[in-house]
């Protein structure tokens, strides 16, 4: 089985494991509850199994848990289902709490910080909402007897004695849950736990350290991990308001029409039982009248019919106010007698003109000393169709809006566990599809180095075993950059093979070029290739010294080597009668032969216009070598007198390497010097022509100089 198929099983069976911890979860919460319900007991136990699910498997199995075991609860009581997002938020804390390691019976404090937790979250923002759903009283449930008892010792307020009752309640149920939780988890084996995780890896895992580090360099103000959340979150919650306002418009609207049937039901009874030609006798006599009686008696049961009927009365409208005809008493007001004359209220004397012709009106809703009422009029004519009084029927709105806010509720409730169900799920998806493959892509491509052999073929290994297989164009997206990776490791090998032929063809015709300039004076070729090879070693004594280590790069010392051959270049406008003179030159003659130093700098600085600026250094060094191989520490040389460190240091070297080839080697008009005399000679110059330090370091690197000395580098 290769790689990828083995990262595959591993992940179907994470996921079948992660399956087995949901189910079994569900049925522990189940269980659990029934249990404490069927004995009676002043407990839930209907978050052990979402808790442990969310310390085992993460966040993801903890909130699918505590979310469907309300769902499912609500089966038997659908007021359990409004408590889902309390159990979707304990899960969360409860992942949090196991990723920090904090369920160990060896800190009990952390097991406390765990109790006060879930205590907080189940026992006192359960019991704001226990207070909200019914209805600002003490609800029915477990606690209620409880805050009964504390209510009526007269110490707190109905809501602080819900509130305590809860605590006291969810203290003791949340500590038996955290104790079974991390009894659980302290006796599973390691290797157990271990399956029960599933990350969602769509590529080779990335440690948590990796991931920190990718996260430190990052320099923009948002990262794609918040800006999904951000974006997930404000589309749920833009969905959510648009939702709730709906809703909560559609249940208020439904709420005042049922009311207005309601008011309007009543009215049409009320209206149907008043003889509208017995009005004025009903007026006149009061309950001596004939049928008064039971019209008064059929208003008062109708007043009691619902408590949210708040009058049912009969008026006669009037120019100076509305004439009592009938009033049903009411637990805190008396009706009014027969004739008696009522003012008229505010709101009701825009409608006046039409009650006043005996119209049918609107029904008309007001806010005033009575609270939120909604009133139907209904006219009562007589036998001629003639208006003789109005019944009306006020209904108390003010259950509406208490309801509302308990429909508000139970509906911010639902959602808000779905929500964090959703949003847990779309971050996680997003952070193993998504975020994890694009940040491994960032590091194997940012780590990539491309320098030697070895640092490609590790980059292209690093790139292979991110293994990404998400199955969409992120997959795609690393098969191009794998292959594009592929080829520009090619194309570099490529052009670093043709860089070396180039270079080697360069090295060779500078090689013939120096051959060419040195057969001349009738010279051996091997001179400009010794030169070079003791400048190599002067330079690598220097450094191994951490002497000039600042000027000593790699590529000075590649160059300086390299273009050490074209120290004398400028003997090529040297005539051959002085180069290959047998006795010692004259003044002039010597005057002439000094001029191979300024030449060769010439030549070698017509060269430098005519390449890119890419190879300037090399030529640099090239040109300093040619122009100041002459000079002498103490400033006495030629062409310039430079002094010092004024000379350029691979002037300096060239220096060394020069003189001390021109000592040992046999030339036309004397015999080479014995190795100990020519090195004698270094070591006397040291500090007057040669860089001491350099002088020094050639001296120490006597065995490999000789060695130089020794070996023919003709070609």
């Amino acid at each position: 089985m290769n790689k990828q198929s083995k990262t595959r099983e591993e992940q179907k069976n994470h996921r079948n494991y992660l399956l087995i911890l949901c189910v079994a979860g569900l049925l522990v919460n189940y269980l659990l509850a029934h249990l404490a319900t069927g004995l009676n007991l002043p407990l839930y136990l209907d978050n052990i199994g979402s808790a442990l699910a969310a310390a085992l498997g993460g966040y993801i199995p903890g909130i699918i848990v505590g979310f469907f075991t309300n769902l499912i609860n609500g089966i038997d009581d659908y007021n359990t289902a409004y408590y889902g997002s309390l159990t979707v938020l304990i899960a969360i804390a409860s992942a949090w709490f196991a990723g920090k390691g904090y369920y160990t019976f060896k800190k009990p404090m952390r097991l406390l910080a765990i109790i006060g937790t879930f205590a907080l979250i189940g026992g006192g923002l359960g019991s704001v909402l226990t207070w909200v759903l019914y209805g600002f009283e003490f609800g029915s449930g477990i606690s209620a007897p409880l805050a009964l008892r504390i209510h009526e010792a007269g110490v707190m307020s109905e809501f602080l004695s819900q509130f305590t009752a809860d605590m006291l309640i969810d203290l003791a149920d949340k500590t038996i849950t955290v104790l079974a939780v991390t009894t659980v988890l302290q006796i599973m084996p390691a290797s157990l736990k271990d399956r029960f995780y599933y990350a969602g890896w769509q590529q080779t895992p990335i440690s948590r350290e990796k991931r920190a580090s990718v996260n430190s360099k990052r320099t923009h103000l948002m990262s794609l991990r918040t800006k999904i959340i951000v974006l997930v979150t404000a589309a749920m919650v833009i969905i959510a308001l648009i939702v709730t306002v709906i809703s909560f418009v559609h249940f208020r609207t439904s709420a005042i029409e049922e009311q207005q049937t309601l008011a309007m039901g009543v009215a049409n009874v009320a209206s149907d039982s008043i003889d509208g030609d017995r009005v004025d006798e009903y007026i006149a006599l009061g309950e001596a009248a004939e049928g008064y009686a039971r019209v008064d008696k059929r208003f008062n049961d109708l007043a009691n019919s619902s408590e949210n009927i708040q009058y049912v009365y009969a008026y006669r409208i009037l120019e100076n106010g509305c004439q009592v005809v009938f009033d049903a008493d009411t637990p805190d007001t008396p009706g009014g007698e027969p004739g008696d004359i009522v003012e008229f209220d505010e709101d009701f004397k825009s409608q006046l003109p039409d009650l006043l012709a005996g119209k049918e009106i609107e029904p008309i809703t007001a806010h005033g000393q009575f609270g939120w009422l909604l009133t139907v009029y209904k006219p009562v004519y007589n036998s001629e169709g003639v208006c003789q009084c109005y019944v009306g029927v006020d209904i108390s709105m003010d259950h509406i809006t208490r309801n509302g806010y308990e429909f508000l509720a139970r509906v911010v409730s639902l959602f808000f566990g779905f929500f964090l169900l959703l949003l847990t799920a779309a971050i996680w998806f997003a952070e193993y599809n998504i975020i994890l493959p694009i940040n491994a892509l960032d590091m194997a491509t940012g780590e990539a180095v491309y320098t030697t052999e070895e640092d490609r073929v590790n980059t292209i290994e690093r790139i292979h075993e991110l293994d990404i297989h998400t199955g969409d164009e992120i997959e795609d997206l690393y098969h191009s950059v794998t292959r594009t990776t592929e080829d520009m490791v090619g194309t570099i090998e490529n052009m670093e093979m043709q860089s070396e032929i180039i270079n080697k063809l360069q090295n060779g015709l500078i090689l013939v070029l120096a051959d060419m300039v040195e057969s001349r004076d009738k010279c051996t070729g091997d001179h400009v290739r010794k030169t070079a090879a003791y400048t190599d070693i002067i330079m690598r004594e220097l450094r191994k010294e951490g002497v000039y280590t600042d000027q000593l790069t790699d590529d000075f010392m590649h160059d300086v080597v390299n273009s050490a051959p074209l120290h004398d270049i400028g003997k090529i406008q040297v005539s051959d009668t002085i180069l290959n003179k047998p006795g010692k030159l004259t003044d002039e003659e010597f005057e002439i032969m000094k001029t191979h130093t300024t030449a060769g700098a010439e030549v070698i600085a017509n060269a430098i216009k005519m390449v890119s600026a890419e190879n300037s250094g090399y030529l640099k060094e090239a040109m300093d070598l040619a122009h100041y191989h002459h000079e002498k520490w103490n400033g006495t040389g030629y062409p310039c007198g430079l002094k010092g460190e004024n000379i350029p240091l691979s002037a300096r070297i060239m220096a060394v390497a020069d003189v001390f080839d021109a000592l040992v080697s046999k030339r036309s008009y004397k015999e080479g010097f014995p190795f100990e005399k020519a090195m004698s000679i270094i070591a006397e110059g040291s500090g007057s022509h040669f860089d001491p330090q350099i002088a020094g370091a050639f001296l120490r690197a006597s065995d490999e100089v000789h060695r130089v000395m020794n070996t023919n580098m003709e070609l």
